[in-house]
This record gives C-alpha cells, sequence and structure tokens, in this order.
C-alpha cells in the first residue's frame, strides 16, 4: 500500500463457549478504509475497506489478564495502517478459583501434564477467527489463509500455546510473555513448555519488567528467574524467530494508557525510557515481522539498538 492510509474499526461479537453471559466476546476490528465521501458515510461513520491491497491478512490479538482492548488500540492502528486487519476483543469470563474478570480465555485442563500439546489452551482464538466471515462490511477482505497472533502477558502465553491448531497461523508475535508454567497445574518447578507453534515468533520482553520477576514463585522459582529468554531458548525452533530486548521498558510498555486500578501492573518496575520511544520501536518491529512472514514481502526486520538489543536464532 502507498500513501497515507486511513484505519477505520468495526464492533463484533463471538460466542466463545461458556455459560451465558460470560460466553461472549467483543471484538473491534481494525481495517484500511477509503472514505469515498458519501452520506452513508457522513451519517454511520462507516467507511468500506480499502480494495487495494485486500484480501488482507488478519492478526487477532489476545489481551494480558484483566487488561481491556481498548490500551492496544495504538498497536492495532498501526499494524492496520501497514496493510492489515487486526482484531483486539474483550472477554469477561471465569479466570481461575471462582474470580472473574477479563481474560481471553485460557482452559487450564489444556494445560495439565496429560493434556498440553493435545489441543489449544485458548479455544476463544478459534471462535474469534470464525465471527470474522460473518462481517458483511469484509466480505472478500479477508485472508484467512494468512494470519498472525499476538498477545500480551498471558494473552502471549495462550498464543504460545494454541497457534498451531489454527489453520493459516504464519506468525507468531508476543510481548512480556513466556512459556513456564505454574507449579498448581502439576508440572515440576521452573518447567518451560515447548511453544505449540509451527511458524516464525517475535518474542519480546523489557528489562525493567517487575510483573513476570513478581510471578515467579507461581513457578516454584525461589528467585525472579528470566523465563522469557529460556521460552525463547528452550520452547521455540523456527529459524526465523526472534528476541527483542527492549531496554528500559517495563511489563506494560505495549499498553496505552495504562489502567492503574486493574491488573497487576503495581507490580511493575519504573521505566529508564520514554515509554512512547519503546512502543514505536516495538510497533515498527512487529510490523516489519508481519510484512515477511504475512505479505512475503523482502523486509529484513531491524530495531534501533539504543532502544532494541534484537536476538536471532
Amino acid at each position: 500500500m502507498t500513501g497515507p492510509v486511513t484505519v477505520r474499526s468495526l464492533w463484533w461479537s463471538a460466542q466463545t463457549g461458556g455459560p451465558p453471559p460470560f460466553g461472549t466476546a467483543h471484538l473491534k476490528v481494525y481495517y484500511p478504509a477509503r472514505a469515498e465521501g458519501t452520506d452513508a458515510e457522513r451519517l454511520t461513520g462507516v467507511f468500506p475497506p480499502d480494495p487495494q491491497g485486500a484480501p488482507y491478512p488478519v492478526v487477532v490479538f489476545c489481551s494480558g489478564v484483566n487488561v481491556e482492548q481498548s490500551v492496544y488500540r495504538p498497536l492495532a492502528a498501526d499494524i492496520a495502517a501497514a496493510g492489515f486487519v487486526v482484531v483486539t476483543f474483550d472477554r469477561v469470563a471465569e479466570l481461575f478459583g471462582g474470580q472473574v474478570g477479563l481474560t481471553p480465555g485460557v482452559d487450564l485442563d489444556a494445560a495439565r501434564p496429560d493434556a498440553y500439546g493435545t489441543r489449544p489452551t485458548c479455544p476463544a482464538i478459534g471462535a474469534v477467527l470464525d465471527a470474522l466471515g460473518d462481517i458483511d462490511l469484509l466480505k472478500g477482505m479477508l485472508d484467512l489463509d494468512r494470519i498472525a497472533l499476538g498477545g500480551h502477558s498471558a494473552g502471549g502465553t495462550v498464543v504460545l500455546q494454541s497457534a498451531r491448531f489454527f489453520p493459516g497461523v504464519r506468525a507468531c508475535f508476543a510481548y512480556g510473555t513466556h512459556t513456564m508454567v505454574a507449579t498448581m497445574l502439576g508440572w515440576p518447578p521452573g518447567t518451560v513448555l515447548p511453544a505449540q507453534v509451527r511458524c516464525p515468533v517475535l518474542l519480546g520482553v523489557g528489562t525493567r519488567d517487575g510483573v513476570i520477576a513478581g510471578s515467579s514463585d507461581r513457578y516454584g522459582q525461589s528467585a525472579p528467574a528470566d523465563p522469557v529468554t529460556r521460552t525463547f531458548t528452550e520452547a521455540l525452533t523456527d529459524p526465523g524467530d526472534l528476541l527483542a530486548v527492549l531496554k528500559g521498558a517495563n511489563h506494560f510498555a505495549v499498553a496505552d494508557p495504562v489502567d492503574p486500578t486493574a491488573a497487576r501492573a503495581f507490580l511493575d518496575l519504573d521505566t529508564e525510557t520514554d515509554p512512547a520511544a519503546s512502543r514505536r520501536a516495538y510497533t515498527d518491529l512487529v510490523v516489519a515481522f508481519l510484512r515477511a512472514h504475512l505479505r512475503d514481502e523482502d523486509v529484513t526486520p531491524s530495531a534501533d539498538p539504543a532502544l532494541v538489543d534484537l536476538r536471532r536464532r
């Protein structure tokens, strides 16, 4: 696509399983649009998708637990502006132990030793992808043979545990994410599960991630470990995998704004780099990664070494 791109969004819903009212996911779908100046646009605010570049590869992004999709809007809109249809979603459902909150949906039984690797830990991803086919405005505009899954924190974890079960997934990206698994599910302390992916992965983390450090006891660790680097070296195997270490960035670097009333931002460390610069660097890296693997463009992902330590396999 050439020239400035107009990005618009629409709302949709998907039934993702579970007892009502907790089985509904509310989707926000970002897409490259073409303003035509019609009365319909003026009266409804709905712009048609831009046929240039269509059919568009699809990116589904899974939020962190109790992190609303709105904080990922800058990331999603920038990816859409590069020629993708991007989907985020909010889903209120049971977390664990009777708690209810925002979650991409985790099938805990699928993460236990006797079941891991046999099915996705996040079946909601399939329901979200299926729902896109019901959106009349985007008929003929989606290429569901070219899909990327992305996620933040636990949302990224379920992506890495689920991607290979969904046809068409050609790339994954995740920030503040690892596959070290909680001992409460029956795994030995410090276990890093093999990622369930058959595509390249861009794994990101900040050097000031206080949330991961504050969660180490879940994994049977007596002291904070480095589960993200272990995930890159032990759980991923594709030659195209990348590890992006954002210098001075924290766990919520991809969120804007950070909500101090929910989730676990209170555990995070103060940043040592301008958060806007960190987000821009990470977004640019994600866009280049997706262009290379979903659009088959001759793009080599790179980053400013002052902001990102980019490690290749």
